[in-house]
């Protein structure tokens, strides 16, 4: 049986595993966090954030072209840097998202114990978890029909918003006419001044982390690199219709002060403008998003696992699929990791978990500043041998790909100087270092096979 994966899904399936990546609980609840520090400013820290997002995606888009064999975008910085980048970026995103795994099924079965409260949340999120390790072991089409209609539930619910929420502001079905005094009334557009929009940009980073998933799913498509160019040339306009234009309008509906950490904006606003529906409406939205993260969580941990074991950087017992071209052994790995993390979250919530979930929390930053200095090196190296450009090419090169580094450096530094986010600068630094622990054995080991084997 031939080792590969499938080339089974359509540009439909890869156009919505893009915005179910952009569209999770980071906007339905998370954004709180970002208005709650920042005020209605908030909305520049997500516009500026999805510049830096839209930026990465633009070079992931020309390295697709350019290297149309390439499978993953994890396999972009082995290609541009070399094979320690290669296994660097692939744990560190694997680890990432095998994190995200147990953190969603807790998510949703918390949602659930809400409608079903005679069941504890553990075995809800145990039976979240079985289900959606059956849909990831059928087939790389399954995952994707499944992700494609949750995607289109939130996508539907977000325009339904945006309408209700436009027609209130404007003062078409609010009582007391327009309501964009909401913006300035209550200490001002920025009341925590710039400072606070840096800073909350680093919240933001992470809500919009996603868009990247596309480019592993295009993998299993007929067309990689074209789904992949594709894919960068909308994702900007998804940002800001789902996250700048919604969040703009909240702030616009209601006084930023009401909004509480970790209670839903969407939520808020739809109980302001009287619709007695909101709670069980976004309750039923916020699930959707949830599963939706969990499903890719599932799908990416597998195909990020598979390719580092046909890189050589894991086990080789990883490289092998079933008939329908999944590899199964990786989505079992995912499985088991997804039940440690929640019996781990059940018995001890703030010991085990609590740390893995920290250890993750800036890693998504070090894996696009690789993505961005393996995109500079390929192209500075395509141009000095002389090779004709590709057909997408990174916007003002070279200044826009040193801002973007710069731009996540500047991200490091506001997680550094910011109390609340230290800890979990902290123990990612700690996870990168035995990572690269970690490569140094692997190559020592490389070493001295070779040597065994020459005579």
């Amino acid at each position: 049986m031939s080792q590969q994966l499938s080339r089974s899904l359509r540009p439909r399936h890869v156009a919505m595993i893009s915005i179910g990546g952009i569209i999770g609980a980071g906007l339905f609840v998370g954004s709180s966090v970002a208005i709650a520090a920042t005020g209605p400013a908030a909305v520049l820290s997500y516009l500026l954030t999805g510049v830096l997002v839209l930026l990465v995606m633009r070079m992931l888009g020309e390295m697709a072209v350019a290297l149309p064999m390439t499978s993953s975008f994890t396999e972009f910085a082995r290609v541009g840097l070399g094979p320690w980048a290669g296994f660097v970026c692939g744990w560190l995103y694997w680890y990432f998202w095998i994190i995200v795994v147990p953190v969603e099924a807790i998510a949703g079965a918390n949602i659930l114990h809400q409608w079903l409260p005679l069941l504890p949340p553990w075995q809800l999120g145990l039976g979240l978890m079985a289900v959606m390790t059956a849909v990831n072991l059928m087939s790389a089409r399954s995952y994707a029909e499944f992700e494609f209609w949750f995607a289109s539930i939130k996508v539907a619910a977000i325009i339904v918003f945006i309408a209700l929420t436009a027609a209130y502001v404007s003062g078409w079905t609010s009582p007391q006419g327009a309501t964009l005094g909401n913006l300035t009334r209550y200490g001002g557009f920025m009341p925590s001044g710039p400072i606070s929009v840096l800073a909350t940009a680093v919240t933001v980073l992470f809500a919009l982390t996603g868009a990247e998933i596309a480019t592993v799913a295009a993998a299993e498509s007929a067309e990689p690199a074209r789904a992949v160019a594709r894919l960068t040339t909308s994702v900007i306009v998804r940002i800001l219709v789902f996250y700048v234009l919604s969040i703009s309008l909240i702030v616009a509906a209601i006084p930023w002060t009401a909004v509480r950490a970790g209670e839903s904006p969407f939520t808020l606003a739809l109980r302001t403008m009287h619709f007695g529906w909101a709670s069980t409406a976004m309750s039923a939205v916020i699930l959707t998003a949830v599963l939706s993260c969990l499903n890719s969580a599932f799908y990416v941990c597998s195909r990020v696992l598979f390719l580092l074991a046909a890189s050589g950087d894991a086990p080789q017992w990883l490289v092998q699929v079933n008939v329908r071209h999944v590899p199964t052994r990786s989505v079992w790995i995912g499985a088991v990791a997804g039940v440690i993390g929640i019996m781990s979250a059940t018995l001890s919530p703030h010991r085990v978990f609590a740390f893995l979930q920290n250890a993750s929390g800036a890693l998504m930053v070090f894996i696009y500043i690789l993505i961005a200095l393996a995109q500079i090196r390929l192209r500075r190296e395509r141009e000095q041998r002389g090779e004709p450009a590709p057909a997408l090419l990174m916007w003002l090169f070279p200044w826009a790909s040193y801002a973007t580094v710069a731009g996540f450096t500047a991200v490091v530094v506001a997680m550094a100087v910011t109390p609340g986010q230290q800890s979990d600068l902290y123990f990612s630094l700690l996870t990168l270092v035995v990572v690269f622990l970690a490569y140094a054995l692997l190559r020592r080991r490389r070493i001295g096979r070779a040597a065994t084997v020459l005579p």
